[in-house]
């Protein structure tokens, strides 16, 4: 239980840290990097080659043709996941190139 309370407290530290020193967005792309990690199998994440947050604007840069007409096609669906799981005020567009 100790270092579930521990946990918690660096993660309202780092989000402390990153709301003071204005690194918010990238704080939360990261998240989303994470989140995509365990979403996707191995070899589909090898194709994710960035991601970031800009004005609440989700970027996220797929190698993989394939890949990325599919993240487009179902654009909406990952928008919505993306809202669910981190919140809606968080993101209002995905941009997937």
């Amino acid at each position: 239980m100790k270092k579930k309370n521990r946990e918690f407290q660096s993660s309202d530290l780092v989000k402390s840290f990153a709301r003071i020193h204005g690194f918010e967005e990238k704080l939360m792309a990261f998240e989303v990097k994470d989140y995509l990690n365990e979403y996707l199998n191995g070899d589909l994440f090898q194709e994710i080659e960035s991601v970031n947050l800009n004005r609440k604007v989700l970027q996220i840069k797929i190698k993989s043709p394939l890949l990325r007409n599919d993240f487009r096609l179902r654009k909406t669906f990952f928008l919505q996941k993306f809202q669910e799981k981190f919140g809606s005020d968080h993101f209002i567009a995905l941009e997937i190139s």
